[in-house]
């Protein structure tokens, strides 16, 4: 291998085939070979492949740490607000449950990026204006005004903390697909970090009950609420640090499930025909298809976000672009069976919200999916692709903003 190595050290393409068929004995024979071809850039650069250590986890500085700290503390404070004020949970948390989240990280993005004093003071307004205005609505019972805001108000925090994230420039189209990327991330390591967590506490918990000592209300008041709400800003925090840490992972997922998903739904379409099932008269699988449909669109944002960090493979975007057709279809039935019912029984706000909604989505999904089949005609356009999904997004922020904002207004906080 050694005389092979020293033959072939002017073709790197024979170099590589020689690693790929003895890896193990290729590198012993390059260490014992490249004291006499130090001054070879080829041997140097195979050196620095071979023996390259990737970097450590960085934990930033003193101060970044500190203030990572206090945000996950004020998360926590967030979440144990109700307990302290003696709001009941089923009360509180639907209204506040967005809060404990986006908070303390829009705080750490403004901090990061440098965000302007006059800029950051009007997007405090605006958080404390929200909460504000979500917790002066009355009970939502009965009232499907209110339980649009409850719903729609996290999505308002999320496009309001991408904002931040983009440095607070409307018009930074790569900010926006960078925070998309971020939000793949954050939820690969929110959940890694969250399992991990639960792990931690039934070994816990386990290990009290073994010397009968029962923890479980004490712990969960007092640990696991500060814990479950800090995650968000941990893994933030991690993933901005160390881009290293799921960079991999989350392109790896996208590929896997965009065909399992395909498959599924092709499925499921042909099982609903089969059955006779339809949304048109059953308000409960209306619900559930646009749920459906809305996870459908989700993946399929995702994908393309992450296929265009490296080179995407011509079956990656074929099945990107049947899963977008797929959608379109689902899109269209869940869209004339909310035609259908609103001219059978009327407009109400579930019935307006979920028509608005389904509209945005089957425009952005054409508009995706002729975007995904010029990427097959020419692989360099799914940079496009990626830009008609940012530059989509504040339509779907203005819709949230009529929802929460003007639909109580609208038909009376009913």
């Amino acid at each position: 291998m050694i005389q092979d190595i020293r033959n072939n050290i002017d073709h790197p393409e024979m170099l590589e085939q020689l690693y790929r068929k003895d890896k193990s004995t290729f590198i012993k024979s390059f260490d014992a070979l490249f004291p006499s071809l130090t001054d070879h850039p080829v041997a140097n650069a195979w050196q620095q492949r071979l023996h390259f250590k990737q970097p450590e986890i960085s934990w930033g500085s003193k101060n970044e740490i500190y203030i990572v700290l206090a945000l996950s503390f004020l998360a926590g404070l967030i979440a144990k607000l109700g307990f302290f004020l003696g709001i009941k949970p089923d009360l509180y948390f639907p209204r506040n449950i967005s809060f404990v989240a986006f908070p303390a990280i829009a705080i750490y993005f403004a901090w990061k990026t440098g965000l302007s004093r006059v800029t950051s003071g009007i997007l405090a307004l605006v958080f404390i204006s929200a909460a504000i205005y979500i917790n002066l609505l009355p009970d939502e019972q009965g009232r499907d005004t209110v339980t649009l805001a409850f719903i729609h108000l996290p999505l308002l925090l999320w496009a309001l903390t991408g904002f931040i994230f983009s440095g607070g420039k409307y018009e930074n189209l790569t900010g926006r697909i960078d925070f998309l990327r971020y939000n793949g991330d954050l939820v690969v390591l929110s959940t890694v970090i969250f399992i991990s967590g639960m792990l931690l506490s039934a070994i816990t918990i386990g290990l009290f009950q073994l010397i009968n000592i029962s923890i479980e209300d004490f712990y969960f008041e007092k640990i696991a609420i500060w814990g479950g709400a800090a995650i968000p800003m941990i893994a933030t925090f991690l993933v901005r640090s160390n881009p290293q840490l799921v960079k991999n992972v989350s392109p790896i997922i996208a590929k896997v499930f965009t065909p399992l998903v395909l498959v599924m739904l092709v499925i499921y379409l042909t099982a609903m025909i089969y059955t006779g099932k339809d949304p048109y008269n059953d308000r409960e699988f209306l619900l559930i298809f646009n749920v459906l449909l809305l996870g459908v669109m989700a993946l399929i944002l995702f994908s393309v976000v992450e296929s265009s960090r490296g080179t995407t493979a011509q079956f990656n975007t074929w099945m990107l672009f049947l899963l977008s057709v797929v959608s379109i279809i689902i899109n269209g039935i869940a869209l004339s069976a909310i035609i259908f019912r609103i001219s059978e029984w009327g407009i109400t706000p579930n019935r307006l919200a979920v028509l608005g909604g389904n509209i945005l989505i089957l425009t952005h999904l054409v508009l995706v999916t002729h975007q995904l089949f010029n990427a097959l005609k020419d692989s360099r356009k799914i940079a496009d692709v990626e830009l008609k999904i940012a530059g989509f997004l504040p339509i779907y922020t203005a819709w949230t903003v009529i929802v929460v904002f003007f639909f109580p207004i609208l038909f009376g906080f009913n």
